[in-house]
């Protein structure tokens, strides 16, 4: 981890765990699941990031067990990427690539203690931090791409339809799509904006499941900055802590 940025006149709050009332925190047996970076720990090459591309294998998710049936009832909120970028396939690692704004906002708004540096990969003590406060992230599409656009719409609307399924069993408080230009192709609503979205549009969607959009993360987007997207992520957090 590195230290968290500062921000001032941000309100500070409890965050409670799931340690105590939902399986990782009561199931001593409970171990880390995820491949570890294929890289070791070293970043990427040029070389590696071409190979992440070339052979299209994606990343895992970030939940607390490797089963969506086991993750029933452990997860607050589900972030949902739009597809992984190549460092984050190459290191096997969500929001790796540098200058992604991700794990700086989570820090920022007060969910996770300090910024989660995976450049290099995820570490077991981090998967462990997020599992215990039911903080679970997956993608829309696996394929990786440089930028979001260049997938079809048709892997959109698929990754929309998975989702759906996935949520259904998996049932977190709170899903959060992140960002509202592949969710209005997804889920074919084009007037979407960001926030917290009405569902019954939204084929299939799970009831009591709420779901929200917010802001791609990536450096690229010139509209949001690490304080702007904390700022809904507090909101997001909160409407699942009292779901």
């Amino acid at each position: 981890m590195i230290p968290v940025p500062s921000y001032t006149g941000e309100p500070e709050f409890f965050m409670p765990t799931i340690l105590g009332h939902m399986s990782p925190g009561s199931d001593t047996s409970w171990q880390p699941w995820r491949s570890p970076s294929p890289l070791g720990s070293r970043r990427p090459t040029q070389a590696d990031l071409a190979a992440a591309v070339q052979h299209s294998a994606g990343r895992e998710d970030v939940l607390p067990y490797p089963t969506d049936a086991q993750n029933a009832g452990a997860v607050r909120v589900l972030a949902v990427g739009i597809n992984p970028s190549p460092w984050t396939a190459a290191v096997n690692a969500p929001f790796a690539r540098p200058g992604n704004r991700f794990w700086k906002s989570l820090a920022a708004a007060g969910i996770t203690d300090e910024v989660v540096d995976a450049a290099s990969g995820l570490s077991q003590l981090d998967e462990r931090m997020l599992a215990e406060l039911g903080f679970g992230i997956t993608n829309l599409a696996s394929r990786p791409t440089a930028r979001a656009d260049e997938l079809s719409r048709a892997e959109l609307q698929a990754g929309a339809q998975r989702l759906a399924q996935r949520v259904e069993v998996i049932r977190p408080n709170v899903v959060a799509i992140l960002g509202v230009t592949a969710f209005r192709t997804a889920f074919s609503l084009p007037r979407a904006t960001l926030g917290h979205q009405t569902t019954q549009h939204c084929s299939d969607w799970p009831q009591g499941v709420q779901l929200w959009v917010l802001p791609n993360p990536s450096g690229l987007n010139a509209h949001e900055n690490v304080a702007t997207h904390a700022d809904k992520w507090r909101t997001v957090w909160s409407a699942a802590m009292t779901s």
